[in-house]
């Protein structure tokens, strides 16, 4: 499942092109949903400045979903984001303590639901699975 979008980053040290594409069309996905749902422009999730708050927010977030609902390894989530692997793995760690609030947990929760049910229409529309 691979396609190109307007999101990009080399990976080398996280700086943003306009000629090259997130391929990974179910991580693009996850960007847009994290995207959508925080109100942040997708192509922030990628920038390779730190940005204001709400925007490191919601990329760590992002690289914490692609990580643990597509099961991708942490340097390609660092790949995918123009990070590297620690900062992938700093990102999930702080979620993943975050996720101590029942609020936040249940917000979370429902991303990951909205992943997997996108990844299995995904599936039954003939498509070959989340890569």
């Amino acid at each position: 499942m691979h396609v190109t979008g307007p999101i990009a980053t080399t990976p080398k040290r996280g700086r943003a092109v306009a000629d090259s594409y997130v391929e990974d069309a179910a991580s693009l996905a996850v960007i847009k949903l994290v995207s959508r749902e925080k109100n942040v422009a997708a192509r922030l999730l990628t920038h390779p400045s730190r940005c204001r708050r709400n925007t490191a927010q919601a990329r760590q977030l992002a690289m914490y979903l692609v990580h643990v609902s597509l099961g991708r390894s942490l340097t390609e989530v660092g790949r995918v984001f123009g990070r590297d692997r620690t900062t992938v793995s700093y990102a999930c760690a702080l979620i993943e303590d975050g996720r101590d609030d029942a609020r936040f947990d249940a917000a979370v929760g429902q991303l990951e639901l909205q992943i997997e049910e996108n990844l299995l229409q995904y599936e039954q529309e003939g498509g070959h699975g989340p890569r």
